[in-house]
């Protein structure tokens, strides 16, 4: 009689330390799925979000474009064959190129951030750098459009075109290049304003009533508690029964 033979260990599937089967994954029964935490699909969700942000607020850059070549003040040139000169020297006209420019922007950098806060409550740090982003490019944007569409920077080729004496439009330009960051900074102020006044806060914590143990006195032992017998409510001890 022989004794029964012992099956060889067989390794857990669980242990980490052994390799998936081919064509599986240690995820699930889906291969090449990877499990991902809820966190990590919201960073995924707010990351789409400001970008789709950065796109809307860099195209609306096209309008901001046309309106500052439509509204912004020329500066007025003329020629006397030899050279150009302006037509007004003390005119103020340059200047007004640029702050047109910069009022125009913080009002799209205004409306942009509610818009975004209308349609996105939550905020969130990547919502704000998909306004600044797309606050810079739509500047640039603007800028290259108004500068492009606008009278022509070739200025001697111009002035011998209209000829001697006449009055016409120097290219569009915007000197003060900080100006491309008002679209930026108005955005980011708004929306932080408006989520600091009607955003969503959470909820406060619940703080209980604590009642610290009172400590005995140094080198008294603590009073037993009295027994049932002892109680004062319980009277005498009751006489014994004859047999």
């Amino acid at each position: 009689m022989t004794a029964p033979l012992t099956p060889p260990h067989q390794p857990s599937p669980h242990e980490p330390w052994q390799k998936p089967p081919k064509g599986g994954s240690p995820t699930g029964s889906h291969p090449g799925v990877l499990l991902q935490s809820p966190q990590e699909r919201e960073l995924r969700t707010e990351l789409r979000r400001a970008a789709l942000i950065a796109v809307a607020v860099t195209v609306a850059g096209v309008a901001l474009g046309l309106l500052w070549l439509w509204l912004a003040p020329r500066v007025p040139l003329v020629s006397d064959d030899t050279a150009v000169f302006l037509s007004d020297s003390e005119g103020e006209e340059a200047i007004g190129a640029d702050g047109t420019f910069v009022l125009l922007a913080l009002a799209f950098g205004a409306v942009s951030a509610a818009l975004v806060f209308w349609f996105n409550r939550r905020g969130g740090i990547a919502i704000v750098a998909g306004l600044a982003v797309g606050g810079v490019l739509g500047s640039v944007l603007a800028w290259q459009l108004g500068t492009r569409l606008g009278p022509t920077d070739d200025v001697v080729a111009h002035a011998r075109e209209v000829g001697k004496g006449v009055i016409f439009d120097a290219p569009l330009e915007l000197h003060a290049k900080g100006a491309l960051l008002a679209f930026s900074l108005a955005a980011m102020a708004v929306h932080l304003g408006l989520t600091a006044m009607f955003g969503p806060r959470d909820p406060e914590p619940e703080w209980g009533v604590y009642h610290a143990p009172v400590a005995a006195p140094s080198g008294d032992a603590p009073a037993p508690a009295p027994s049932p017998s002892s109680s004062p409510e319980s009277g005498p001890p009751a006489p014994p029964t004859g047999a």
